[in-house]
């Protein structure tokens, strides 16, 4: 029987299973990790999650740990909000590093973080990019990448949406080929706060909040509906994530240099898997 300790944790109800893989232990299994992943994340068969973030070594000057994060389809992605802060107190929770404060290797880049509370991350996102405005459907849209390409859609009635329709048509459409984009339906709400909805790319479904995402719909807001920072965002769990930034050009395709984001990471139970777990 094999076995693998796992801890599972959520960002604002973004749920992720998190392995110490700095001995490769996930590659000595004999699967390929794409299916590893996606049979893990199986909810009813296995132990369910949107996503799997692998914690490696790296030779990277400056960064204390690596990271390798996964979509529940078994997709990579270079980068992931909630899961970022997740990464964060796993390491310290397992001795990987020793301060509170951080910094660590993604496919985005290096990523800065920090705890502000016993249960709170605070981290610095990578440079947003390729900021631009979009009309599909005689609608008005913006695109913006925050380490994963995101659609921001403003709507007047959050509950309506068709999240699971609109979000698949508009993240396989063909102006975002071949990568294609997460979809954020965003309603706002006063003028420091917005409530929103996610579609995700790699779950291909409305997950309870995408820190991406979040940073996405609040840099947006930001930009073109002067909402004010520190912006805080309502995720679809309920919980609140905040979004801080600097604003330089609002009329280039790069406006803004320095983003944070902050909010709970949730640690729910430490477990051992065993092979029944992903060979099934």
């Amino acid at each position: 029987m094999r076995k693998i300790e796992f801890f599972k944790m959520n960002g604002s109800g973004n749920d992720f299973i998190l392995i110490d893989n700095r001995e490769k232990i996930v590659e000595n299994i004999g699967l390929k990790i794409e299916d590893f992943v996606k049979n893990i994340c199986k909810r009813g068969l296995s132990i369910g999650a949107d996503g799997v973030i692998l914690i490696e070594n790296t030779d990277e000057p400056g960064c204390d740990f690596a990271w390798r994060f996964f979509n529940s389809d078994g997709s990579q992605a270079p980068m992931c909000g909630n899961g970022s802060r997740c990464a964060v107190r796993f390491a310290y929770l397992k001795g990987i590093i020793s301060d509170t404060k951080t910094t660590f290797l993604t496919g985005a880049g290096k990523i800065y973080g920090e705890i502000v509370g016993i249960n709170t991350v605070k981290v610095q996102l990578t440079k947003p990019t390729d900021y631009k405005t979009i009309n599909l459907d005689n609608q008005t849209m913006y695109f913006i990448n925050t380490g994963v390409p995101h659609l921001v859609i403003f709507v007047d009635d959050l509950g309506s949406v068709d999240v699971a329709g609109l979000g698949a048509k508009y993240r396989y459409h063909d102006v975002f080929a071949p990568a294609g984009a997460n979809v954020d339906f965003v309603n706002v709400l006063d003028n420091n706060t917005i409530a929103i909805r996610t579609y995700e790319r790699g779950v291909e479904a409305e997950t309870l909040a995408c820190g991406t995402g979040a940073t996405a719909s609040g840099l947006i807001s930001g930009l073109v509906r002067d909402i004010q920072t520190p912006i805080e965002v309502q995720t679809r769990s309920g919980k609140m994530l905040k979004v801080y930034f600097q604003i330089n050009n609002a009329q280039s395709h790069e406006p803004i240099d320095i983003v944070f984001l902050e909010g709970d990471s949730m640690l729910s139970f430490v477990g051992t898997m065993i092979d029944e777990a992903w060979d099934y």
